[in-house]
């Protein structure tokens, strides 16, 4: 099995499933988009662009038109000494999952080849390391800390995110990219004990 590849950079792709294919060969922070929900979503926008400021991001969206709309956007919202622009090439075809070809027939992020994406990053920014021994906030640990899945879990949730400064209608998951963002998990425990 090939090891994980680690970027100091967060990487901004659009949806779950481009998150997914990164996630496999790379460890390090990924958010989402959610594709032009972005244009609404403040809250999102926001986190990104704190996420920005701490660590830069890497937009990695789709070569088709709706990629490159999310994109022109995020960097119209973003101050640009924050951003590596990765694009993918048009390479096309029908992704796995999908019935039907795309409005453009190109795959997306999520269907391009692993070495590919590797390329076009590494080709934009030389972003790439071997994997740090970092440890990461799981959703297992935001169990154990009573922060998801358990009776008071919504109210600690608060309390850190106020602590933390960021939008109170923040995910689970929204919340686990942050911290993994900002902080070390030596960091995080410490704020958590502080706290509760």
């Amino acid at each position: 099995m090939d090891s994980l590849l680690n970027i100091k950079q967060t990487i901004v792709v659009e949806g779950k499933y481009d998150k997914i294919k990164l996630s496999e060969f790379i460890s390090s922070n990924i958010i989402c988009t959610n594709g032009f929900r972005i244009f609404k979503d403040r809250d999102k926008l926001n986190i990104i662009r704190k996420i920005a400021e701490k660590t830069g991001i890497i937009i990695l969206t789709d070569s088709d038109y709706a990629g490159f709309m999310i994109r022109n956007y995020l960097k119209k919202t973003i101050d640009k000494k924050y951003i590596i622009d990765a694009y993918i090439p048009d390479v096309y075809g029908k992704e796995r999952r999908k019935s039907i070809f795309s409005k453009e027939k190109k795959l997306g992020v999520e269907g391009i080849d692993k070495n590919i994406i590797l390329k076009c990053i590494e080709s934009a920014c030389g972003a790439l390391q071997d994997v740090d021994n970092r440890k990461y906030i799981s959703k297992l640990d935001l169990y154990n800390l009573n922060l998801a899945g358990c009776k008071d879990s919504r109210n600690n949730r608060r309390k850190l995110i106020k602590a933390l400064g960021i939008p109170e209608n923040i995910s689970v998951n929204g919340l686990l990219d942050v911290i993994n963002t900002i902080m070390e998990y030596e960091e995080f425990i410490d704020l958590y004990r502080s706290l509760f």
